[in-house]
């Protein structure tokens, strides 16, 4: 954001509404201005507006010369040519025109011949003062910008999360389709009736994608579902070979977890691994703390080492919408994913909504 926005953004008239009349009243006091006159005399209270008067141009003059100065230089470029210029356009500035506006005071108020000591003194004191009025200036400007480049920070930092994200979830649709399709063909091939049925149920699931794979958030619930509509098709294909078993649980709709997860676990775990109806894989969902376990015994086919594509698009998703990792473990016996969830009101609104 540039200077000029913050400058139209700084609303200053009440400190000015304040702060002229106060010096203008202040100074000439602590200074001896008013010399012999006395609140008896007209020229008194002459003088409070003629100071008044003087406060209003230095401060109006030197506010204009600071906005100048900020439209064209800041702090960082060249801090030291900054403070200088600034410096010496506060001072040849207001003593010039305290000098010369002090002087006329002397000679219209008739109070005596010009005092230059006081008149050196008032210069010095309305120099200072702009010096401190100038710095308050300074301040306010850097704590707006740095609450604008935060802002700012922030914007462009969401605006990449979502990019990554809409990047990662562009890879779901395909992927699943794929897959599929390649089971459906295989099913028309060898049977059917089953292929028959197996579509009714893809167009069930695929349906549940495209509602819910623009969103960043799903109650478990909904994902529990899906994944028991998702392990219909698995049944479909490979019968007793594949179990699926979801622990009784409490309060699902208010976890929240990445849409189709579940749905992308139970589809590793019979893409790795080898089973039948001697020996079934048997997958199992349950609450583990706040995470979601996924777990299934490992009976892993001789294949090539996989790319494991589906699950780092997994965990990076879990990364950018829940902040939290995806915990992997892998034993002899038993390959473990735990899902951390979110609690419904735990600042998950923004992204549930999306």
């Amino acid at each position: 954001m540039s200077d000029s926005t913050h400058l139209s953004k700084i609303d200053d008239r009440l400190i000015r509404l304040i702060g002229i009349p106060g010096f203008g009243i202040t100074i000439p006091n602590f200074t001896g201005l008013f010399g012999p006159l006395g609140p008896i005399d007209s020229m008194y209270w002459f003088g409070y507006a003629y100071f008044i008067f003087i406060a209003f141009c230095i401060w109006q003059g030197n506010r204009w010369l600071l906005f100048k100065q900020r439209e064209n230089m800041n702090w960082f470029s060249n801090p030291i040519r900054k403070l200088t210029l600034l410096v010496a356009a506060n001072v040849f500035y207001t003593a010039p025109l305290t000098v010369v506006l002090i002087y006329g005071w002397y000679l219209f108020s008739g109070i005596g011949p010009v005092d230059w000591s006081i008149v050196q003194l008032v210069t010095l004191a309305n120099v200072i003062c702009v010096i401190f009025v100038t710095h308050a200036y300074e301040t306010v400007f850097l704590i707006k910008e740095r609450q604008s480049d935060l802002v700012n920070f922030e914007k462009l930092e969401r605006a990449k999360v979502e990019s990554e994200l809409e990047a990662l979830k562009s890879q779901i649709d395909p992927h699943f389709m794929f897959n599929s399709l390649n089971t459906l063909a295989y099913l028309i091939e060898n049977d059917r009736e089953r292929a028959l049925q197996f579509n009714e149920s893809l167009s069930d699931v695929y349906r549940y994608i495209l509602m819910n794979k623009q969103k960043e958030l799903v109650t478990l619930k909904e994902e529990i579902e899906f994944a028991n509509n998702y392990f219909v098709l698995i049944r479909i294909r490979f019968g007793l070979g594949v179990s699926f078993e979801v622990e009784e649980l409490t309060d699902i709709e208010n976890k929240l977890l990445a849409p189709i997860s579940l749905q992308l676990l139970l589809e590793n775990a019979v893409k790795h691994n080898e089973f039948s109806e001697r020996q079934p894989l048997g997958i199992r969902l349950k609450i583990d703390g706040q995470f979601v376990q996924v777990s299934n015994n490992l009976q892993p086919k001789q294949v090539r080492n996989s790319s494991k594509v589906g699950l780092r698009n997994l965990q990076e998703r879990y990364r950018l919408v829940v902040g939290k990792e995806v915990i992997v473990e892998q034993s002899k016996e038993e390959f473990v994913v735990r899902l951390p969830f979110l609690e419904v009101g735990s600042g998950s609104g923004e992204w549930l909504n999306s």
